[in-house]
């Protein structure tokens, strides 16, 4: 992979020391498989227009100004001047506003991700920090003003540096209480028990994300590549499950069955001439 580009620079602050870093995006969203629009008839690709619901006529972007809509239909109008007015200035600075423990943060709050790194001078403070936080065991909450918002970010310490989580804030999380269909349900000890072994079976100390892959993409990228030579491609079967209802105890057990059968692994086949398996004939002889 490419070495990456600084995508801002900025100063984190806490209390009166400042930090000069630089910026760089964490995710690599151009590794994702996109399509475009093409004109079925020639296959030429297509490109978006503004078109007025009005009249149907087709508007040039020059004639276009940014709207709000207040009530169904109605429109408060904003020139570009405006909105620059509005809008936050960008002060470039990460300004930290307290420290809380990471499991204070509910992850459904998390947004874009970048990595952290030191710019000329602010190596020395980069480390205090970072090491600070460590033996805290505390992340920072703080603001930041960028191309004309303000977030609000966290910056954690990881392997090898600082990490700048970006924010949701809570008018744009929704609550569990919006979603339909939850109802208390009494769990039995039995299933309970079950049910915390087969994760017990299952858990692992850390996470390596490198032992999953996108079985989707490999699948689109194989059948663009033999689209391409114009091979055919053909529809497979649809192995999507059927949702039914279950014994809930009985999937259980199948389920820690299962488990101990794949983690014992394939049964040793008998010796040909009778020995048992490990032995050597000169053993087997006495």
């Amino acid at each position: 992979m490419a070495t990456a580009r600084s995508v801002a620079t900025a100063t984190l602050s806490f209390g009166l020391v400042s930090v000069p870093v630089k910026l760089f995006t964490a995710t690599n969203a151009s590794s994702a498989i996109s399509f475009n629009m093409l004109h079925k008839g020639c296959g030429s690709r297509l490109k978006q227009q503004y078109v007025c619901a009005k009249d149907g006529s087709i508007v040039e972007r020059a004639d276009t100004v940014k709207g709000y809509e207040f009530s169904k239909g109605q429109y408060v109008e904003f020139t570009p001047e405006e909105l620059d007015r509005l809008e936050a200035q960008a002060t470039q600075t990460i300004e930290i506003t307290e420290f809380v423990p990471q499991a204070a943060i509910d992850p459904v709050y998390f947004d874009k991700a970048y990595f952290l790194a030191p710019d000329k001078g602010g190596a020395r403070a980069y480390a205090l920090l970072g090491q600070a936080m460590r033996d805290a065991g505390k992340v920072a909450v703080a603001r930041y003003a960028a191309r004309g918002k303000q977030y609000i970010v966290m910056v954690r310490p990881i392997e090898g540096g600082l990490a700048l989580q970006q924010l949701l804030y809570a008018d744009e999380v929704r609550s569990m209480k919006d979603v339909p269909g939850l109802e208390p349900v009494d769990v039995k000890p039995q299933e309970l028990s079950l049910a915390q072994l087969l994760i017990e079976q299952i858990s692992r100390a850390t996470f390596d994300p490198t032992q999953y892959e996108d079985d989707v993409k490999t699948r689109i990228l194989a059948a663009i590549e033999q689209k391409s030579r114009g091979i055919a491609i053909t529809a497979g079967d649809d192995a999507r499950p059927t949702a039914e209802v279950i014994d809930i105890m009985e999937a259980l057990k199948a389920s820690l069955a299962g488990r101990r059968a794949a983690d014992a692994g394939p049964p040793l086949a008998k010796a040909d001439d009778g020995a048992e398996p490990g032995r050597d004939d000169k053993s087997a002889a006495g």
